[in-house]
Parts: C-alpha cells; structure tokens; sequence
C-alpha cells in the first residue's frame, strides 16, 4: 500500500541512491552503490556554472569487493559531478576501509578513518545502504546454495547478532521462536 495522498505540493529535489550485489566469478562479492541528486529548478554554481533542472548535484559511485565473511577487499570510488571541484580528491582515502568487516562496529570505524575532512559525507552515506545491500546479497545465497548441496546451514550456538535489532527480531517475537526458538524469550 502506498503512502496517503499528499497535500499539494512542488517538487524540488530528488535524491537516488541505487544497491546492487554481484557474485564475482573469482569468488569474491561486488558491492555498489550509486548516489544522485538532482534539483527541479537552474541555480548557480561556483565551480560548474549554471546547473539546469535535473543536472546532478552530486553523481557518486562506490564499489566494495568483499569476501563470503564480509571483510572489504578492494574498494573504488568515483565522484562524477559534486558541487566542489576539490570534491573528489577525497576518493582515494576510501582505501582505508580494506580490512575492515562489514559487521557491528562496521559504520563507527569507517567514520573514524573517513569521518570529517578525511571523507565525503554522502560517499560515507553510502556504506549503510552497501552494508545491508552486502548482507542481503551474500547471506540468502550462500543459504540457498547450501539447500541446493544438501548440506545444512551451519549450527551455532552463539546468539544471532539479529536479535533485538528491529521488531521482527524481538526475542519475543514469532519470527525468533521459528528460527531461534534457544533464544526465544515469550510465553
């Protein structure tokens, strides 16, 4: 079901961010995301002149290559179009993120090493969207392709990180009673 009616309303700003998740036939997992933002009206720029409707503000493109854990391998970022011409010369610092695990603790630590002066705020953005994009591409197949092997999921006995993290991961929740019922805490 789709949002309400609005009351009327001008559109003036639009801002895109698009995932994607590829299996690499090395093995390894593509991560990307793809950031726009466009306005509806002409302004004035400093360093790029006048930008028309639908001219990007921002065009910015970040790839993480990771492993079947998550642990960052490579990383490519590119910013097409940004307000600022030194925008950028920033990019390369996003090297800094090999080795780290897109696990907890992932977005703290990738704000200490490209949080301020040392990053780009909306390359930075990106890496929440990357992160949940990387569980949702690599998890759900790896799962499937162990269904496929007749072999059976892994069996921990370690607390999920899931739990307690939304409402459907309550561990009073039904969900958690089905898939965790050791961790279950309802009636």
């Amino acid at each position: 079901m789709p949002l309400s009616a609005p009351a009327p309303r001008e559109h003036i700003h639009t801002r895109e961010i698009d995932c994607r998740g590829y299996r690499r036939a090395d093995g390894l997992w593509d991560i990307e995301a793809h950031l726009t933002d466009v306005k509806t009206y002409a302004f004035d720029n400093g360093w790029r002149g006048t930008l028309e409707p639908g001219a990007p503000v921002h065009d910015m493109w970040l790839r993480l290559t990771v492993d079947d854990h998550l642990v960052v391998h490579a990383v490519e970022a590119v910013t097409d179009a940004s307000p600022y011409e030194i925008c950028p010369q920033v990019t390369a610092n996003y090297q800094r993120l090999i080795g780290l695990s897109i696990q907890p603790g992932f977005m703290p630590r990738a704000r200490e090493v490209l949080g301020g002066t040392q990053g780009c705020t909306h390359l930075l953005e990106l890496l929440g969207p990357i992160g949940t994009t990387a569980f949702q591409t690599i998890y759900p197949y790896l799962n499937r392709m162990r269904r496929h092997a007749s072999q059976p999921p892994p069996k921990s006995t370690k607390r999920p990180r899931l739990l307690e993290t939304c409402h459907a991961f309550a561990t009073d929740s039904p969900v958690v009673k089905r898939y965790w019922p050791e961790f279950y805490t309802g009636s």
